[in-house]
């Protein structure tokens, strides 16, 4: 365990004062960091001395750890990446050649090196920069957008083959990726492809979650100083040469086996050189003299290279190195104590919490349930299972293909594997979800977290699609929770069914909507009646439902609520009983094949669409940028004042009031 020393707070608190308003302060940046305030582009970087850049990275990372503190966000990870952010540009002109950065939870000083210092404080806001490389917001050095893990290397290798059909256009291309994002398999995919087409791409590889020993990594950083020099690349083709020529091609390829199975003795790279992507590391990735000498020894190799880089998670911040996990994705925190905001009063609890509760409940009376994440286990909340049932807790990486298939397999064994995978990170899976566990009927319960508005993570993070592609799907029961009752109870009622269930839940608190007591979960519920229209809901929604159909008593309408509950298949009773009444669905996902889609065919295949009349409120056809989860319901128009207007401008009265 480690102590942090009881002065630590103190200390920070003194170096860390607000330098960040809503209105950035240059006259107050450039007091509190000189060096910094001088760097308006890379070109400004490359004029620096070498001996200036430690001092650069230390100013960058107080700016991350203060604007994350304001804003919330990723910590750690950009923490760590500092140095190779600050190498790269230094030795590269990444307005000529390709910079990807994988998921981009290291890109933010990136960010701050490329023009877009005077907006970083912004960061995450409405209308502000986004968490993520983003094309939109600069199309010259975020060269491609991200979100998902594992794109990188396909991307890059995309952007060096276009380049190379160009003429006169040979670009080079260096992609940054972390040793989480490795494990995705498309990752693989296209380090397989790479090596065989041999492109100009530089793979950096960014650990930061293993360690070297004093020795081996001294050894490991003059090799690969060594290997990287233009003496050692020459000197190893005229070898080559002099091999083929003396000894004939046979006798070399020989000889260069046996080289190969020597250097997988030593060398932690092996598996890259074979599939035909050289190896050079692992080298200290926070040390800048050795991280410029290494890039600009690479930099002119014209074959694909993995560059392995090890470096410190939450580096410069003692409470992130020191939990890097909890340090990971923060919401607004005191700099001096590293005590997250808003945390202190009692609260309800996140839809979040109430499933791993609730599967952990579960799972002590059927030994048959097992939890599943694709490296997600602290967001998805099976952590808490982990710790409890080790045994049958499963973190596949991020591999959310596998992790679909391998619940197939356990559930054609008789277990009940309960798969819990952000909204946004099933759509990963779409091909296992139908061929695997659906076509075959299998009884896999997917725990689909974020599904809905999910604030600031950017549009590559909003679960507005789930509802449309699950419900596409033959076999499969979808279901949403309105609260954190439902979700337990769902969880109870899926683990009991024999084929595929899918729970939807918001990221978000979770208060009770409506009296827990005569609750059923498998039908529709009225949550208030009403005489003059009604709002059919999905998930907690309801609650700005409520709101709304209580103010529009002051406009003489009598608005109900009714909580469908299921998705598919929809509950037919609550249809019917709702029939002769205007409806609005209203539903946190996108309306192109949504939950009002399917409440239109369910009347257009009994010949009723004639006969109702449906307005549907969902997500727009576009994706929302980043911005507060109220802010985003607002731009939806799923903010109770916009519910309010859905309904006056649907059901319009003589008699209604004006304000």
């Amino acid at each position: 365990m480690i102590i942090l020393p009881p002065d630590l707070g103190e200390r920070w608190y003194s170096v860390f004062m607000s330098t960040f308003d809503d209105d950035f302060q240059p006259e107050r940046f450039a007091q509190r960091y000189p060096l910094l305030s001088r760097i308006n582009s890379p070109a400004d970087l490359k004029l620096l001395p070498m001996d200036r850049l430690e001092e650069l990275a230390e100013e960058i990372r107080k700016v991350i750890i203060e604007v994350a503190a304001h804003n919330g966000g990723h910590l750690a990870s950009p923490l760590g990446a500092v140095e190779l952010a600050i190498a790269l540009h230094y030795v590269y002109d990444f307005s000529q050649d390709f910079l990807v950065w994988d998921v981009g939870h290291q890109a933010h000083a990136h960010k701050i090196l490329t023009g877009r210092r005077d907006r970083f404080h912004l960061q995450r806001r409405k209308g502000g920069l986004s968490g993520y490389p983003t094309r939109s917001e600069d199309p010259v050095f975020d060269a491609f957008g991200t979100g998902h893990c594992g794109t990188s290397i396909s991307a890059a290798l995309g952007m060096v083959t276009a380049a190379d059909l160009t003429p006169g256009n040979e670009r080079r291309a260096v992609c940054v990726i972390g040793d989480g994002a490795m494990t995705a398999g498309i990752a693989f995919e296209a380090l397989s492809n790479l090596g065989a087409m041999k492109k100009h791409v530089l793979v950096i590889l960014n650990d930061n979650e293993m360690s070297i020993s004093k020795n081996v990594g001294a050894l490991s950083t003059y090799l690969s100083r060594l290997l990287t020099g233009g003496a050692y690349n020459r000197a190893k083709g005229d070898i080559k040469s002099f091999l083929e020529n003396t000894l004939g091609n046979r006798l070399f390829e020989k000889a260069r086996r046996v080289e190969h199975q020597l250097k997988g003795m030593i060398v932690p790279g092996m598996f890259f050189e074979e599939i035909g992507v050289r190896y050079i590391g692992p080298i200290d990735g926070n040390c800048l003299p050795t991280l410029v000498e290494c890039l600009q020894n690479l930099r002119d190799i014209k074959k694909p290279l993995l560059f392995h880089c090890m470096t410190t998670k939450g580096k410069g911040y003692p409470y992130a190195e020191v939990d890097p996990l909890t340090y990971h994705g923060v919401g607004p925190y005191e700099i001096s104590t590293g005590q997250m905001r808003g945390k202190s009063g009692p609260s309800a609890a996140t839809f979040t919490d109430a499933f791993a509760e609730a599967l952990i409940e579960a799972a002590r009376e059927d030994g048959r349930i097992v939890g599943i994440t694709a490296a997600m286990p602290t967001g998805t909340g099976l952590a808490k299972f982990g710790e409890v049932f080790p045994d049958r807790f499963f973190d596949v990486g991020i591999c959310e293909q596998h992790a679909v298939t391998f619940a197939a397999g356990l559930a054609t064994q008789g277990m009940k594997p309960v798969a819990a995978i952000y909204s946004t990170f099933l759509q990963r899976g779409y091909d296992q979800l139908i061929h695997d566990v659906c076509l075959q009927n299998l009884h896999v319960v997917f725990a689909i977290d974020r599904a809905g508005l999910v604030g600031e993570d950017s549009p590559t993070q909003q679960g507005a699609f789930d509802v449309s592609f699950t419900r596409a799907i033959p076999n499969i029961k979808v279901l949403a929770a309105r609260d954190n009752i439902d979700l337990r109870q769902m969880l109870r009622w899926a683990l009991q069914q024999d084929g595929p269930v899918a729970l939807r839940y918001a990221r978000d608190r979770g208060p009770a909507i409506g009296p827990e007591d005569g609750r059923d979960v498998t039908r529709g519920q009225v949550l208030r009646e009403g005489r003059d229209a009604c709002f059919l809901s999905i998930g907690p929604i309801a609650a700005k439902c409520l709101l709304a159909a209580e103010a529009l008593e002051e406009f003489g309408l009598s608005v109900g609520v009714a909580d469908a509950r299921f998705v598919k298949p929809l509950d037919p009773d609550l249809l019917e009983s709702l029939s002769a009444l205007p409806m609005i669905t209203v539903e946190e996902n996108t309306l192109e094949g949504g939950f009002g889609s399917a409440v239109l065919e369910h009347f257009e295949a009994l010949g009723q669409l004639s006969e109702v009349r449906i307005k549907r409120v969902g997500v727009p056809d576009r994706f929302l940028p980043h911005a507060t989860r109220a802010e985003q319901l607002e731009d939806a128009g799923l903010s109770v004042p916009a519910l309010i207007e859905a309904a006056r401008s649907f059901v319009p009265l003589p008699e209604i009031k004006s304000v």
